[in-house]
């Protein structure tokens, strides 16, 4: 039986793979690993373990939501339902409020139908694969639950969690972000109040876009999966810069005044650099996943940053920084993590980040991408194929050879597994934009051939 516990969390159709009877038995499961061996001195003062529990705007999460506070609240745990935040915001409440766990539901950039369950431990941090491993053991085999007044008790807390959330970012910032305009496309998700108001916050004119969820419209043609209404909007309002963040807002993508995007390696790339200047950069470090484009590679070199590479998933980059304690990671994607004030990627803070770097360097928000040049690119998502025989399979692993071989030191090959999707990612680099279609092209023939599940 196939595991689970994806890249990050469970993620699957709502109401057919994550249905409210198994919402509720992934929260009685959770309560008991991520409760077990904690301290008496962790529980609150009705001497039981408190859990909060956020989702973003599908309406799918409505249902998943009361589902996986009842299996929370069986089990003993007290619950905080905080409604449409941030998966960030989570994670931070998780690591700032004496939580024992916190839930998101969320699938992230999927389409609205999708949905997903993530967990996060005490101090803030997603969940190993071992102790996800130990949930999904434990699915439907619970302890006896408790009786009378051991039951966990449920209430809302939304408007103060949002404040508490939205006074961590602009602290975080410590910028007055005056005299900037800047356009935000909420992706009609879980950022769509809170985005908008800590930029405001920081002093920022902010204009909106796809703020109006309706429970069915996240991710659907905006954001940073679809940035391009993002990209026109920008220089017909005169702006300076916009963001785009994904249905969750743990990622953002950047768009200057001209209107050209800026991706999550020109913004780390620009991070960084301004990390290393003002000795925040733990270790002159830089903590990329596999996907990161080699021009990023090349930049941080030419400033005196090491690049280190993990497999994909900002849980990944977070453990590798963790484990270093480096400061700063992220992926191509928009996933940027900034360990000096979260736990996971945050792309609200991400966004103030980078209108602060504006802000106090005097230059343009192009200019200061222009550090990394990045080299023609071309992802090809290859579906209906065996994603698991990707590596494993003797003619797809010839026709990589091969192309690494014609491409040379000139660029690279990444084929990769959809942690999230039933496909196969194709990625090519290379010195021209021709030349890394037709690799990829060809790439991606040779998996449908080789790999076709029909």
């Amino acid at each position: 039986m196939a595991r689970l516990f994806g890249t990050d969390g469970v993620r699957g159709l709502a109401n057919d793979l994550l249905t409210p009877a198994l919402a509720v038995q992934l929260g009685e499961a959770a309560a008991q690993v991520l409760t077990r061996g904690a301290p008496a001195s962790s529980r609150s003062r009705t001497g039981r373990f408190r859990a909060i529990v956020g989702r973003d705007t599908r309406a799918s999460g409505e249902f998943l939501d009361h589902a996986i506070s009842a299996g929370l609240a069986s089990s003993g745990i007290d619950v905080t339902r905080v409604g449409v935040l941030p998966t960030p915001a989570i994670a931070h409440l998780t690591a700032t409020q004496d939580i024992e766990l916190g839930v998101m539901i969320s699938a992230s950039h999927n389409p609205f139908q999708d949905n997903g369950i993530k967990f996060f431990a005490r101090g803030g941090y997603k969940l190993e694969d071992a102790v996800e491993d130990k949930i999904e053991s434990l699915l439907g085999r619970t302890d006896p639950p408790p009786v009378g007044a051991g039951v966990g008790r449920v209430i809302k807390g939304e408007t103060v969690a949002d404040q508490t959330y939205i006074n961590h970012l602009v602290d975080s910032t410590g910028t007055d972000l005056s005299g900037l305009r800047i356009v935000v496309d909420a992706s009609n998700g879980a950022a769509f109040t809170v985005g908008p108001a800590a930029l405001r916050a920081a002093g920022a004119e902010v204009i909106v876009i796809n703020a109006s969820p309706d429970g069915l419209n996240i991710n659907a043609a905006c954001g940073s999966t679809h940035p391009e209404q993002l990209q026109t909007y920008v220089p017909s309002v005169g702006a300076d810069m916009g963001f785009a963040y994904d249905g969750d807002a743990d990622r953002c993508l950047a768009v200057d005044a001209e209107g050209n995007l800026i991706d999550g390696d020109q913004i780390m790339g620009l991070l960084a650099v301004g990390m290393k200047a003002d000795g925040l950069l733990a270790s002159d470090t830089l903590v990329v996943t596999v996907m990161s484009n080699l021009g990023l590679l090349l930049a941080m070199k030419e400033h005196g940053i090491r690049t280190v590479q993990t497999g994909v998933g900002d849980r990944y980059v977070l453990e590798r920084m963790v484990q270093g304690g480096y400061t700063l990671g992220g992926e191509q994607s928009g996933h940027v993590i900034d360990t000096l004030h979260a736990t996971t990627g945050d792309g609200v803070l991400t966004s103030l980040r980078v209108a602060a770097r504006v802000t106090r360097s005097g230059a343009s928000l192009a200019e200061l991408a222009s550090v990394v040049t990045r080299l023609p690119q071309t992802l090809i998502n290859v579906r209906g194929v065996d994603k698991a025989a990707a590596h494993t399979d003797a003619a797809v692993q010839k026709a990589v050879a091969q192309a690494e071989e014609r491409l040379g030191q000139a660029g690279r090959v990444l084929l990769r597994p959809s942690g999230t999707e039933p496909l196969v990612r194709v990625m090519v680099e290379a010195a021209t934009q021709a030349e890394a279609d037709a690799v990829a092209a060809g790439l991606a023939e040779a998996v449908k051939d080789n790999l076709s599940l029909a």
